[in-house]
């Protein structure tokens, strides 16, 4: 996924506020769709990327379904967000879509429960289509909630740990790091200051770092965001605590939340040449599989390394796992053509090299266990963290929820009060934090 694309999932994602699909159904599941694919069809396909070399390869699926299923003709509209839609859903017509892909898995519950999307398990059973054994676990979680898989993975994300290996030899350090007492350890060492502040930073520990979210940074303990109830369990939950504890002494470490924030300003765009992983300014990254092309082709002066990211000190057997998420794809309840848009949704998320061809063109990682395996796929060597990561029945990922990332957002919102030490009381934080979450998702349902 390109950086202005990501840039924008991000934020509709970290929006708790925003209304989609949240306040009124705007369609009823079909129990059974009437249409017949193999007559001569026409289907609507939105999608979000917009970089141009992503469009062609979005394209090039279409091009390579169309040769498959010659009956079935495909509109491709490219660079919609899901407020738009929101929009076409609930207005209807013949210019809604049949097919859509998102960026934002957080929306996956919003999705399922208005019924805007249709299920899927019956068009997967159909054609006897386990998604248990086809897709990798995370990914299986995202994209389904409350017993409802209205969408399928459709290439995935995963995040591991960058660093500057020249870094690395000169500071004496062997390998990368493996726990997070190690990255501390190793951050430190790497660490070089200058006056009051930093010629190089062993590690960007804020939050508001690219890519250091909390979430991001969870997928280092096996959190359990709800109960069997479906209640927030982050304050019941010791992965919540220890996350938080863990990040603010990595703060309070390489030199306290101001300091480090007035470092950060000196930072270039996140998605240019200037990252401050490429000019040397860090030199631990934690990011997505998309920086290692960004990185090199910035031509950073040093030799890139790439890893899982830590995990918990007392987890340590569980090291090479890591933070999923990625793009869905589902079909408009509001559709007229469910069967044929079926055979498009199919051939995108479970035909093996539909999947690699399309990951092999804009980087992203394959979002099938076959394709993971493929020996079609072609990569960089160090792009295999990424693929074991997304393998790794132990990787983790951000369960839906009915208002979407909005229990995300509030858990955020403590992190940075305690990174900066307006709350001090972890445990006291993650109760009220606890009962906001509970009171949005009821306002919510």
């Amino acid at each position: 996924m390109s950086g202005n694309r990501r840039k924008t999932a991000a934020a509709l994602a970290a929006t708790a506020a925003i209304s989609l699909l949240a306040s009124a159904c705007t369609g009823q599941s079909s129990s059974g769709a009437a249409d017949d694919p193999s007559k001569e069809t026409t289907l609507t396909f939105w999608h979000g990327w917009n970089d141009p070399g992503e469009v062609e390869a979005i394209q090039g699926v279409i091009d390579a379904f169309t040769k498959a299923h010659p009956n079935i003709h495909v509109k491709v509209v490219g660079d919609m967000t899901d407020d738009k839609v929101n929009q076409a859903l609930r207005a209807g017509g013949s210019n809604a879509p049949d097919v859509i892909s998102s960026f934002t898995t957080n929306n996956v519950g919003k999705f399922c429960s208005s019924k805007a999307f249709v299920d899927l398990d019956p068009f997967l059973k159909k054609d006897g289509i386990d998604p248990a054994t086809t897709f990798p676990r995370a990914m299986n979680e995202y994209t389904q909630f409350d017993g409802v898989r209205c969408t399928v993975p459709m290439l995935g994300d995963a995040y591991g740990l960058y660093y500057n290996k020249d870094a690395f030899e000169k500071a004496g350090i062997k390998r990368p790091p493996r726990t997070w007492s190690e990255l501390a350890a190793d951050a430190k060492k790497l660490t070089k200051t200058k006056g009051d502040s930093y010629e190089r930073l062993g590690f960007m520990p804020n939050y508001h770092g690219y890519e250091t979210t909390t979430e991001h940074y969870l997928g280092s303990w096996d959190p359990k965001y709800f109960d069997a109830d479906g209640r927030s369990n982050i304050a019941k939950d010791p992965a919540f605590a220890q996350m938080l504890t863990t990040q603010k002494k990595l703060v309070d470490t390489l030199g306290g939340y101001e300091k480090l924030e007035k470092f950060r300003t000196s930072f270039g765009d996140e998605w240019g040449a200037k990252h401050p992983f490429h000019t040397g300014q860090v030199a631990m990254q934690m990011d997505g599989e998309w920086r290692l092309a960004m990185a090199e082709a910035a031509k950073p002066g040093f030799e890139i390394g790439v890893a899982p990211l830590p995990v918990a000190d007392d987890q340590a057997d569980s090291y090479g796992r890591g933070y999923l998420t990625g793009t869905i794809a589902g079909i408009a309840a509001t559709s007229k053509k469910q069967n044929a848009a079926w055979e498009l949704v199919k051939f995108m998320t479970t035909d093996t090299d539909a999947v690699v061809d399309f990951a092999n063109s804009i980087h992203n990682v394959p979002s099938t266990l076959a394709a993971l395996k493929s020996p079609r796929l072609k990569y960089d060597p160090r792009f295999k963290v990424f693929l074991d990561i997304a393998a790794n029945p132990k990787s983790t990922t951000t369960p839906p929820s009915v208002n979407g990332g909005a229990y995300l957002s509030s858990f955020q919102n403590l992190g940075f009060d305690i990174e900066k030490g307006k709350q001090t009381d972890v445990k006291a934080g993650l109760e009220k934090t606890a009962r906001e979450i509970d009171a949005a998702i009821a306002q919510a349902k």
